[in-house]
């Protein structure tokens, strides 16, 4: 039974309250269809596409894009984004994916976009008639983004775009790809760029396979000519449209995380109350209820995290870039132990295909490293918290 106690918390209206019940309801009914229909198949990529257009009919992809053009809020509710994820990634990983892509691949627009771009990509964003992409990471490039190397040159009323791009989500489904790229000639600026999957020039490389399949592919952009109206807000700009796009998303990624946690604690507790050892169950054992407590700890501490970050987002209307970096960095390290902690009450049962806390401990590993890794987090709040003690942020004394 989904525990949704936290839903009483301050941080909620109403409506994200409606929101959680309605989206378990749906996804309770609706993703087993689709997911048992491709089970046992290789086709990651068209489970997706089937994912998103649901999504799509449903209504959920609506929370991605703003009012104006399709969307239920004027600016993106990071709450209700984190909900979304939480509750799919509870049911399903693949499902969480394909939605977090249509809002990662397609905030720059929403953001930052002209009037122009947003009535062009985000209406069908919302509708699940195209599947967006966030192009930012290169070969030699991931959590070191200065050492970004693909290129964007003005030629008139064009921009051409020379290099590759890899480890991309949605890499060969997506319509369309959020370029982020560095100006040639220029003063080493970056610039962000809308590039539709039927440019010339652009094609996919390859196709990259990891322990939890979902699209994934490196592309490759050779003097691939982009209309410049294209340009997604101020040329040079791009590190700042990249990084307030993370700002956004990164608490997201924390509720996913979560979402995967309270799986694995249902799974595990449903486990130890009917499995018998030794003469009782697996509850009755004090080294279970010990991890269980740490297992419920955890999970009630990532949410306090994930959700502290999205409310500050929604009503202090401000940068949360070390709330969002302590939500991601404790929900998904802690993530990962609570699933490892139940895969051990499972046994050898754990490690087989097709028992969910299997799927579950392949799932978290990725969330880990992705819209920067744990490492990085810890650089991140730790320079956030020695500007503020040295500009007297720390105090409201």
């Amino acid at each position: 039974m989904p525990d949704f106690s936290y839903l009483d918390w301050p941080f909620f209206d109403d409506a994200h309250r409606t929101l959680a019940r309605d989206l378990n309801a749906w996804a309770t009914t609706t993703l087993p269809d689709i997911l048992d229909q491709d089970k046992g198949h290789s086709d990651v990529a068209g489970t997706c596409r089937k994912l998103v257009a649901s999504l799509g009919v449903g209504g959920w992809l609506k929370y991605t894009v703003p009012s104006d053009y399709g969307g239920i809020y004027p600016e993106l509710d990071v709450r209700s984004l984190c909900i979304i994820r939480e509750t799919l990634a509870r049911h399903s990983g693949l499902a969480d994916f394909a939605f977090a892509m249509q809002g990662l691949g397609s905030g720059a627009i929403s953001n930052y976009g002209s009037p122009a771009l947003k009535h062009a990509y985000l209406p069908a964003v919302a509708n699940g008639e195209k599947i967006a992409a966030f192009a930012l990471s290169e070969p030699d490039a991931g959590s070191d983004v200065s050492a970004m190397s693909t290129t964007l040159e003005q030629a008139g009323e064009t921009y051409i775009a020379s290099g590759q791009k890899t480890w991309i989500s949605n890499g060969g489904i997506a319509d369309f790809y959020t370029l982020f790229a560095r100006n040639a000639g220029g003063e080493g600026e970056i610039s962000a760029i809308v590039v539709d999957a039927n440019t010339p020039g652009f094609s996919v490389a390859e196709t990259i396979n990891v322990i939890a399949p979902h699209p994934l592919a490196r592309l490759t952009f050779d003097k691939c000519t982009i209309p410049a109206t294209n340009i997604i807000g101020e040329v040079g700009k791009g590190m700042r449209t990249a990084l307030g796009t993370l700002d956004i998303f990164r608490s997201t990624v924390g509720a996913a995380a979560l979402g995967f946690a309270r799986r694995a604690l249902d799974e595990a507790t449903d486990r130890a109350l009917t499995r018998k050892m030794f003469g009782q169950t697996l509850a009755d054992m004090p080294i279970a209820q010990a991890q269980f407590a740490e297992m419920a700890l955890d999970v009630d501490a990532s949410a306090l995290l994930v959700y502290r970050s999205a409310w500050t987002k929604d009503v202090k209307k401000t940068r949360v870039t070390r709330e969002a970096a302590m939500a991601k960095l404790f929900a998904t390290d802690q993530s990962q132990q609570v699933i490892d902690k139940a895969l051990q009450m499972f046994g050898a049962l754990g490690v087989s295909k097709g028992v969910k806390v299997e799927e579950l401990y392949r799932e978290i590993r990725a969330l880990r490293i992705y819209e920067g890794a744990s490492d990085v987090q810890k650089i991140v709040i730790a320079r956030q918290h020695l500007n503020n003690h040295r500009n007297g942020k720390n105090s409201n004394v």
